[in-house]
């Protein structure tokens, strides 16, 4: 069945967007009477039927709703460095969003080959993973952040670890540690500096190890969330 994305839903009925309306009118041929599914990124997913195809504006009416759809039982933040070829970060975000987890933050570190990212994109290509693979909820996807700043944040009670593969530092295997509320920072593919381990070390982060391959940056954000996911 057809999803479509309805942030602002409310009420029975419903406008889809601009964008959405075209998709289902002139690309998806939809007619009244036809069943489609929508989601809100908030965990709501719905059952609707689609009663006036027009591209300027497809009217459906909601039958059925189920909240907390998918809900995870953890929380899981993914700080993580852009990879210089943007098509290997936006496969992270993809699978990040299949997978389920709560936040992303693209970082910049000592090491980062790109240092600029567009906001609208990676909403695009979450927005798109989400649909896919039928998930209510949608990740929060900040702006690119400094290192220093992000290790500034207050995370309240989350557990707060950081990735690396320097064995001059102590680390923990993530699979030992706490990871029903956590924030894990993944490095560039030159891993972090010490100098930054040190600085997050000191900003209460654990330093902790994905396990004895070396592994992509990309792959290494993916191992993460499956990991804090068992």
């Amino acid at each position: 069945m057809t999803i479509f994305y309805t942030p602002d839903i409310e009420g029975e009925k419903y406008i889809l967007s601009a964008e959405e309306s075209r998709h289902a009118v002139q690309v998806l041929r939809l007619c009244a009477g036809d069943r489609v599914q929508l989601i809100d990124g908030r965990g709501s997913l719905y059952e609707a039927i689609v009663e006036e195809p027009s591209q300027r504006g497809c009217v459906v009416r909601v039958v059925s709703v189920e909240r907390e759809y998918g809900k995870r039982l953890g929380y899981l933040h993914i700080a993580i460095a852009p990879t210089k070829n943007i098509d290997r970060f936006e496969w992270f975000l993809e699978k990040a969003t299949e997978i389920g987890i709560e936040r992303i933050t693209p970082l910049l570190t000592d090491h980062s080959e790109r240092k600029i990212i567009k906001d609208d994109r990676c909403e695009k290509v979450i927005l798109a993973a989400a649909k896919q693979s039928l998930k209510a909820y949608l990740p929060d996807c900040d702006s690119l952040e400094k290192f220093d700043d992000f290790i500034k944040r207050d995370f309240g009670g989350a557990h707060r670890y950081i990735a690396h593969c320097n064995n001059d530092f102590p680390r923990r295997e993530f699979k030992d540690c706490d990871r029903r509320e956590c924030i894990v920072m993944i490095g560039a593919e030159g891993d972090f500096s010490p100098k930054e381990i040190d600085r997050a070390y000191q900003a209460g982060f654990t330093g902790i190890s994905l396990g004895t391959a070396r592994l992509r940056t990309e792959t290494a954000g993916v191992v993460a969330a499956v990991v804090a996911g068992v």
